[in-house]
């Protein structure tokens, strides 16, 4: 009998013991955002570039939330390319400034601006991800250089290929687009695949031409759109964007996608559901397609008839689906940012004002 008892309870008591407050959920909820940081990479102008908020009680937004609340800064910078939440911190890619601004997410207050170089020995930086207690930047100096989260200094820098523009990671490397813009006619067409438990490049993968995002499907597919080459006008031959699909356990081209119906310059994806578009004119919106089934959802995003003059970026909130569409307008003006549910109707939008140019949204969690 006791045996039988002592049998009953060891299990029940092994199972309080997993769900112990001291253990870490291994399933972690992502909670609702309480704003948006909305960043504008600007125009010609120097110092151009806006960080806006957006909050979501409210419903308000304030344009440069950036220099108001940091009132001994004047602006934030020329060219915002890009922006990530990574290990508590918000960090700013800044292209034309050569800099990476770090700032605290909860109150977009500066901790410190990480200088990429001075000129004329300039490294451009572009875009970032986070992993592995870094923040891996590309540059246009052709490598991707690592920050240091705790020390916020800047790493070792690892060579890839030609001008690199989106970066993504997946298990155990990162894969780095190289455009090879700089060069055009003459761009690159190639993914540098870097192991990051070397921080070594090991090969290149041959992808469309001028690529330049990079994103990660549920499924590990890799997903890497490309500019192409001949646009506006050409003087070179015409070779259209591109969607190309490498297979991450084998780090090989899986497939590209038929240019006659997935000719996207831009792709974004959450889950199994990718969005492609076009952030230089084309016809429609977004294209949403399951990257599971490698079908087509629907050919137009929005469904509700709201326009978007021009589709400048695309971020979804993981949380709950929706979708922001950031909408550059006519390059030149204030842009806006409008919020979809997930099944492509509007939920509200506001002005971006001054901000000029918004291409992408951060989530203030």
């Amino acid at each position: 009998m006791k045996k039988n008892l002592y049998k009953c309870i060891l299990p029940a008591l092994l199972i309080m013991q997993a769900c112990s407050k001291d253990d870490t959920n291994p399933f972690p909820v992502t909670p609702a955002a309480k704003g948006l940081y909305v960043i504008s990479e600007g125009g010609s102008t120097p110092n151009s570039a806006k960080l806006g908020f957006y909050n979501l009680g409210s419903s308000s937004f304030t344009g440069d939330y950036f220099v108001q609340q940091n009132p001994t800064e004047t602006a934030l910078g020329s060219i915002a390319n890009d922006a990530i939440v990574y290990g508590g911190k918000l960090y700013i890619i800044m292209n034309v400034s050569s800099e990476v601004l770090v700032l605290n997410p909860y109150t977009g207050t500066l901790i410190k601006r990480i200088s990429f170089g001075t000129a004329p020995n300039l490294k451009s930086p572009r875009y970032a991800v986070g992993a592995r207690g870094k923040v891996f930047v590309t540059a246009y100096d052709n490598t991707v250089t690592s920050v240091d989260t705790i020390t916020l200094t800047l790493g070792s820098s690892i060579t890839v290929g030609q001008d690199p523009e989106g970066i993504a990671v997946h298990g155990n490397f990162l894969y780095v687009a190289n455009s090879g813009g700089l060069n055009y006619p003459d761009v690159d067409s190639t993914v540098s695949v870097i192991d990051l438990n070397t921080n070594t490049e090991i090969k290149k993968i041959k992808v469309g031409y001028n690529p330049n995002k990079v994103e990660v499907a549920a499924n590990g597919d890799i997903y890497v759109s490309a500019y192409g080459v001949g646009f506006p006008t050409p003087p070179a031959p015409v070779i259209p964007s591109s969607v190309s699909i490498i297979n991450s356990t084998t780090n090989l081209l899986k497939t590209t996608l038929s240019t006659t119906n997935y000719s996207y310059s831009h792709v974004r994806i959450s889950g199994n559901i990718a969005y492609f578009f076009n952030n230089y004119g084309g016809a429609g919106t977004a294209k949403v397609y399951n990257t599971e089934t490698n079908t087509d959802i629907r050919s137009e995003f929005i469904t509700d008839g709201t326009t978007i003059t021009t589709p400048y970026g695309i971020s979804i909130d993981e949380q709950n689906g929706d979708v922001y569409i950031m909408d550059a307008k006519d390059y030149t003006s204030a842009g806006s940012v409008t919020c979809f549910d997930k099944e492509g109707k509007k939920k509200f939008s506001f002005s971006t004002t001054p901000g000029v140019n918004p291409n992408k949204v951060v989530f203030s969690r």
